[in-house]
């Protein structure tokens, strides 16, 4: 998700849970640490934003958070270890994608929560978009990609769009 989402969750799960439920309550590969928190408020977030993705992304989030409060509980550092390679070389690629094909950087420079909610979220409708999952919304998501990149394309050129997209000095 996002390349980063998934090892966010895990870094929470090495916190001491928040809240200490009965044993009745509590689900022994989810106990209430930052990561069960965190995958649980992404989740809802996501619930509102859009029902049916974010309903079939929640089951994934906390199913990730359940493996990831196994991985660190069982293998304590070396999870660790590894998420942090992981996490730092996506950082990286993310870096070295956009500025090699878009030419700008990523969208945590210019907005955190587009970098942290929404981006995961936006990649989360792209898999959903491939096996054909409301066509008339991935018709508006597009429409709306295409004026930010003409808009980012004319203010590096130093011209202004309108809202269709035609350039207001009179060149395309």
């Amino acid at each position: 998700m996002a390349l980063n989402l998934e090892k966010q969750l895990l870094f929470g799960t090495n916190t001491a849970p928040v809240v200490h439920l009965p044993q009745w309550a509590t689900i022994s590969s989810l106990p209430l640490n930052v990561g069960t928190i965190a995958s649980v408020l992404y989740s809802l977030i996501y619930m509102l934003m859009e029902p049916v993705a974010g309903g079939l992304l929640a089951p994934i989030l906390v199913a990730w958070t359940a493996y990831a409060n196994h991985l660190t509980s069982t293998y304590g550092a070396t999870a660790n270890y590894w998420a942090m390679g992981l996490h730092i070389g996506s950082w990286l690629a993310q870096f070295i994608g956009h500025g090699m094909f878009e030419g700008r950087a990523p969208a945590l420079l210019d907005n955190l929560v587009q970098a942290f909610i929404l981006a995961p979220f936006f990649v989360w409708f792209e898999i959903l978009f491939f096996f054909g999952y409301r066509p008339e919304l991935k018709r508006r998501m597009d429409q709306a990609v295409q004026q930010e990149v003409l808009r980012y394309r004319s203010a590096k050129k130093g011209t202004s769009v309108n809202p269709r997209g035609a350039s207001m000095n009179g060149v395309n």
